[in-house]
């Protein structure tokens, strides 16, 4: 099977705000087009992603975010001052005192964690290194799947995928899950390849454990499905 492309969906009540930041913090390029803000890939293995606007108040964390890494060991604090100058600010989101990542937020308090140096789960990913996600072992086994990418960590109710490449992973840490609101404001985003049929897409999806909540049809937008945490991503026409 062709690997597809994996992306990440953020809504924002300023998405101009938050994608000049990320763009920023990701030395990409944002692109609109329509209502949406696109952070333009610099390689193909990049993470795509993007940014929709809603009106509705970040009231909850997110129940996925991103690391970033650090290759020398002052690269983390040059980075979270980087970030700070950026717009960011430092959340307390439980973290213990003896443990060494380093929590912020986006202007809009979406959570992220700069990784020091030395990490070896992380060793040999870029920048943007991993996608750590809540969800069960069930929905970590269903995204290796849908999306074609190698299981590289599958243990005590813990997964984890990662690109061909290996230049990112996404980890889905297992029970108990975070609490949510009506709609999450981070979510996934398939990318499905070249030649390919929406309807086959959505039903290979659907076999694999997904639901359809709704056919699109509209700005390269197939449809919006849940995988098997009932966590919405929707399938996107190659780009």
């Amino acid at each position: 099977m062709t690997p597809r492309r994996f992306g990440i969906c953020i809504d924002a009540n300023d998405p101009e705000r938050v994608a000049e930041f990320w763009a920023a913090v990701l030395d990409r390029e944002p692109e609109a087009s329509g209502e949406e803000i696109r952070l333009l890939p610099r390689t193909d293995d990049d993470l795509r992603i993007r940014f929709l606007p809603t009106d509705a108040p970040k009231t909850l964390a997110n129940p996925h975010h991103l690391h970033l890494t650090s290759a020398l060991p002052q690269d983390q604090q040059r980075t979270v001052d980087r970030l700070i100058g950026l717009g960011a600010t430092h959340l307390d989101v439980g973290q213990l005192p003896e443990e060494d990542h380093i929590v912020l937020g986006d202007p809009e308090g979406n959570e992220l964690c700069v990784i020091p140096a030395g990490n070896s789960w992380l060793a040999g990913t870029g920048f943007l290194g991993e996608v750590a996600a809540d969800g069960s072992r069930e929905n970590g086994l269903f995204w290796s799947a849908a999306l074609g990418w190698p299981l590289v960590w599958d243990q005590d109710g813990e997964t984890a995928v990662a690109t061909p490449s290996g230049s990112a992973k996404v980890a889905w840490g297992g029970p108990p899950p975070v609490p949510r609101g009506p709609r999450d404001r981070f979510r996934f985003d398939l990318i499905a390849p070249e030649d390919t049929e929406p309807a086959a897409e959505i039903r290979r999806l659907e076999e694999l454990g997904a639901t359809l909540v709704t056919e699109i049809g509209s700005d390269g937008r197939w449809a919006r499905m849940t995988d098997p945490d009932a966590y919405e991503f929707e399938v996107l026409a190659p780009r």
